[in-house]
């Protein structure tokens, strides 16, 4: 039986960014899992539901998740059921995110709870559920992981990276000059040499 590869798209990705990983993982099956929703209690159900049905099918899943789609997949609590994880440029604390954002726009807790949603100037809407959510489940992940991250990441400090590296186990790797988005020629082959080499 193959072992699956499950890749995990985060914001604006599709799955059929999956089929760049084909290449890199030339004896497992590739699986691009999409999800409908947005919220991390949703989205965590949808992914969680996903992965215990394919542990059925599958002994060993290896997991690829980019960006907020790691978040989502260690909210779903899956890692049970993860014999390895791969996570590039990974949002590891969505609650330091949020507050981060509420700086930027200048907006306080108090208004937040006040008014719930605030829309903000670069597309991202503050939600008082989705912090409170965030607050009251904080993350569990025990599975051996991965993390590529870029230098010039503009939504996760070093100092963060680190730190969630060293609670979890977790090898991390830094590109320097890398950004959030690993899309450029260079970005992308220090990205398939990070994963031969892992």
């Amino acid at each position: 039986m193959k072992d699956l590869v499950v890749y995990i798209h985060g914001k604006d990705g599709c799955t059929a960014e999956c089929e760049h990983y084909r290449p890199l993982f030339p004896d497992c099956e590739i699986f691009g899992l999409d999800y409908q929703a947005f919220t991390p209690w949703e989205t965590g159900a949808e992914i969680l539901s996903a992965v215990e049905k394919l542990k059925t099918e599958y002994e060993n899943i290896i997991l690829i998740a980019n960006s907020i789609g790691a978040f989502f997949s260690m909210n779903a609590r899956i890692d049970s059921m993860i014999h390895k994880a791969f996570f590039i440029s990974p949002i590891v604390d969505m609650e330091k995110l949020i507050c981060d954002m509420m700086q930027w726009t200048n907006v306080t807790e108090a208004e937040l709870k006040s008014k719930g949603v605030i829309r903000t100037d670069f597309g991202e809407d503050l939600s008082w559920n989705y912090l409170c959510y965030v607050r009251d489940h904080p993350i569990r992940w025990s599975v051996p992981t991965n993390i590529l991250y870029g230098s010039r990441d503009s939504l996760t400090s070093l100092k963060t990276m680190r730190a969630f590296a060293e609670r979890h186990n977790a090898v991390l790797t830094v590109m320097e000059g890398g950004e959030h988005w690993f899309h450029t020629a260079e970005q992308m082959q220090f990205l398939d040499d990070w994963i031969r080499n892992c």
